[in-house]
């Protein structure tokens, strides 16, 4: 798990990221749907999602037709595939973004949602590390930017994977767990709405 030193580095490097696209007015968003001449809703931006075969984290956006709460203009979904882009993949976190591609919300989802390998909540939070992406494309600053919000909250997240799974045994009690994770009724399975601002403050960063 990041410690605080960890911690305020990868504040450093989400602040730093988020200055350097300011100076030519651009964000992280702008940076990922460049080139796309009109979004459409669902669809995987970039197209056929980001991978870094060297930490096995893979990522995509994606926006639904009713944002996931106010303001929010869609969300990261976060990924590890330990062995390889032919293995199973396993979902992390979704990191809710508004239109100027400031931070809202951190959340999980059920499995149907992205189809994913399922881990128990300790085995995913094992694999929170792992997700370091180092990539030129579709941008740098997107790629850093992401790989620092995950680092920055990765307590946080631990917590809502956690609180996942209590949700799903929970769900219809004696339901069980495979099958709450088929349950279409149950897509958002915790959630935590974030202020960057705050958190920076909070672990001294300027």
């Amino acid at each position: 798990m990041a410690n605080d030193d960890q911690r305020r580095q990868a504040a450093r490097e989400v602040l730093f990221c988020e200055a350097v696209l300011r100076k030519t007015g651009d964000t992280v968003l702008l940076d990922v749907l460049r080139g796309a001449a009109d979004m459409t809703v669902w669809q995987h931006y970039p197209p056929g999602d980001v991978f870094d075969p060297e930490s096995g984290a893979q990522w995509y956006y994606h926006a639904h037709p009713e944002p996931g709460m106010a303001g929010e203009h869609g969300h990261f979904h976060c990924f590890i595939r330990p062995d390889g882009r032919e293995g199973p993949v396993h979902h992390l976190i979704a990191v809710g973004v508004d239109a100027h591609g400031r931070l809202l919300r951190l959340f999980t989802v059920n499995q149907w949602v992205v189809g994913d390998t399922w881990l128990s909540a300790e085995e995913t939070i094992e694999l929170l590390p792992r997700f370091d992406v180092q990539l030129g494309r579709p941008s740098y600053l997107a790629n850093r930017w992401l790989t620092g919000v995950l680092r920055l909250y990765e307590p946080e997240i631990a917590e809502l994977i956690r609180e996942r799974d209590r949700r799903i045994v929970t769900w219809h009690g004696d339901v069980p767990a495979d099958a709450v994770r088929q349950e279409r009724a149950l897509e958002v399975t915790s959630e935590l709405a974030v202020d960057l601002g705050k958190t920076t403050r909070s672990l001294q960063i300027g």
